[in-house]
């Protein structure tokens, strides 16, 4: 063991007060962007809520989104996959109109029916902002990854309202196996400083109610580590599903502001030929609604769709509240089978496919705890590690690198 300078405490004072001030204001960048980007996202889709003839017009607003990002986002097209790839191999600095592209798109693509989600554009404009900031501030090329795994998590903390599983998300989801503990205090301090912030500007974040939870046994353990395993495959379907059919589209649709009006027409068509009108969008009352009561056992695979379909054919958001959607509608259908609380499976689900798909289970449980309380700890702990053990190495996110395998193998 290394021995300790008594002078070390005194030299790592200057190195917080450097990370504090940067996580402090890539927080209240990315706080303030999100605080914005969710109210308007509020307002759109209360107006699509009441005008459910806009869903037609979802093919135009795709053309438009693709020509947009086709003139003036060639950048920023990568996404968050884009952000991901800075960090591991850092050489460009985003670009900054990354935020507004990414803002409009996705308040776009939900007012018109899109099924997406936001933790995308959360990402992407707190990564963004934040590595303006090591522009400015001249950090380091070694420094530059802790920034934008900072933005990361501000972001997603910001968005959710969960500041530890925001922390602990910038770290994990960038590499399979491995997290970068250096990166620890800038990310704790900058998600837990945007969420503050984005709440200080009068976001509300939506509140889950498990109900009754089952006792402590055998039973009620192997009970959730079989849905895990079933979450776990589900959320690897989901992750196979858009890679596979976002590969087939650009092979056949060579000009891409032509993929998300051909994928529009499908959805809309759909949603209205099926009555898939409660598949648009974030979902959140349907979400809320599995919690408390059974819902359609078929409502899963309709969300799945649409958001495979969404996404592929180029609508921007995210993935994970479209996951979260999956998971508790998916929970609430294996409650019965299982004979476990209908509230509980629901919210066990809600998470542990998005720790499947994204391969972040540390991230997840402690949303869990966040989100529902403490006492569903050990249950989410089991859910989230058994889906992200059944969802194999290729999650949602392409730029995502693999430091150890899941099963203990090193990667070569």
């Amino acid at each position: 063991m290394p021995k300790l300078s008594s002078f070390e405490p005194l030299v790592l004072l200057p190195h917080l007060g450097k990370w504090l001030l940067l996580s402090a204001l890539a927080a209240a960048l990315a706080g303030t962007a999100s605080a914005f980007f969710l109210l308007a996202l509020d307002a759109a889709t209360a107006w699509r809520d009441s005008h459910r003839w806009l869903v037609w017009l979802l093919p135009l607003a795709g053309l438009a989104v693709g020509w947009v990002y086709q003139r003036l986002g060639k950048a920023a097209e990568g996404g968050v996959n884009l952000v991901m790839e800075e960090v591991h191999a850092p050489n460009n600095t985003l670009p900054l109109r990354m935020v507004p592209l990414a803002l409009a798109s996705t308040v776009v693509s939900h007012l018109f029916g899109a099924s997406v989600g936001r933790e995308g554009t959360a990402v992407q404009m707190g990564g963004a902002l934040a590595d303006q900031l090591s522009q400015r501030f001249r950090i380091a090329a070694q420094d530059r990854p802790i920034v934008l795994m900072a933005g990361i998590s501000a972001g997603f903390a910001s968005v959710f309202g969960t500041s530890l599983a925001g922390a602990v998300f910038g770290m994990e989801v960038v590499t399979i196996g491995r997290m970068r503990y250096e990166a620890l205090f800038p990310c704790v301090g900058a998600a837990i400083i945007a969420d503050q912030v984005s709440l200080a500007w009068g976001v509300q974040h939506t509140h889950y109610a498990l109900g009754v939870l089952a006792p402590m046994g055998w039973w009620p353990v192997i009970a959730v580590a079989l849905a895990g395993i079933v979450f776990g495959l589900v959320g690897m379907l989901f992750a196979a599903a858009t890679r596979r059919l976002g590969a087939w589209m650009k092979r056949r649709i060579a000009y891409a502001p032509m993929r998300p009006f051909i994928g529009g027409v499908v959805i809309a068509v759909v949603a209205w030929a099926c009555d898939a009108y409660r598949y648009l969008g974030l979902g959140i009352p349907e979400i809320l609604q599995a919690f408390q009561q059974p819902v359609p056992p078929w409502d899963f695979v309709g969300k799945l769709l649409m958001t495979v379909a969404s996404i592929d054919s180029g609508f921007k958001g995210g993935e994970v509240t479209p996951l979260f959607y999956i998971g508790a509608t998916l929970g609430n259908a294996l409650a019965p089978l299982l004979q476990m609380p209908l509230g509980m499976m629901a919210g066990l689900g809600f998470v542990a496919v998005f720790a499947g798909a994204a391969n972040t289970p540390i991230a997840c449980t402690l949303m869990a705890l966040e989100l529902f309380g403490p006492q569903i700890g050990p249950f989410a702990a089991v859910a989230c590690v058994a889906a992200y053990l059944f969802s194999g190495h290729a999650g949602i996110y392409h730029a995502q690198r693999i430091a150890q395998h899941k099963y203990g193998q090193r990667k070569d």
